[in-house]
């Protein structure tokens, strides 16, 4: 498999607006480690190799347990390993929102952890992530980890 374009060399403009979001997300009212976990719960779900392994390799970097990581896709049967769980069920009904049509509960539950500011800023994060994954996807950005020699 082969990149089919460079989408931000196609169209700058466009990658230059979406990274102005993801630099303001950068120094929300969210921690980081909880908006990089939201990142990857979505990234999986949405199967994007290279936001996968760009957004894990920045979670190590935050010091982030291995052991943590690899129970992402799980973090439900995790037990207590996460304290992440509202957030993770608000990353998952928002991304799966065709399906989910996010109701009032998992709204209700996100609410009742997060300020407006907060859940406001985690969703802008959510939704950044799923727009991310549709241009990796679609134009099969290969991950650091595929391009080795």
């Amino acid at each position: 498999m082969s990149n089919r374009i460079d989408y931000d060399k196609a169209s700058s403009a466009g990658f230059e607006a979406f990274g102005g979001v993801h630099l303001y997300l950068q120094n929300c009212s969210v921690p980081k480690e909880l908006t990089y976990l939201v990142y990857l719960r979505v990234l999986q779900i949405n199967g994007c190799a290279y936001c996968i392994d760009m957004h894990s390799r920045d979670l190590l970097k935050l010091d982030v347990a291995v052991n943590k990581l690899v129970l992402v896709p799980v973090w439900r049967e995790a037990g207590e390993v996460f304290c992440e769980r509202v957030a993770l069920a608000w990353a998952e009904t928002i991304t799966c929102v065709a399906e989910t049509h996010v109701p009032d509960a998992d709204y209700e539950a996100a609410a009742a952890e997060f300020g407006d500011e907060e859940l406001a800023d985690l969703t802008y994060a959510i939704g950044l992530m799923n727009a991310f994954n549709r241009f990796g996807i679609a134009f099969r950005t290969l991950p650091a980890a595929g391009t080795r020699a």
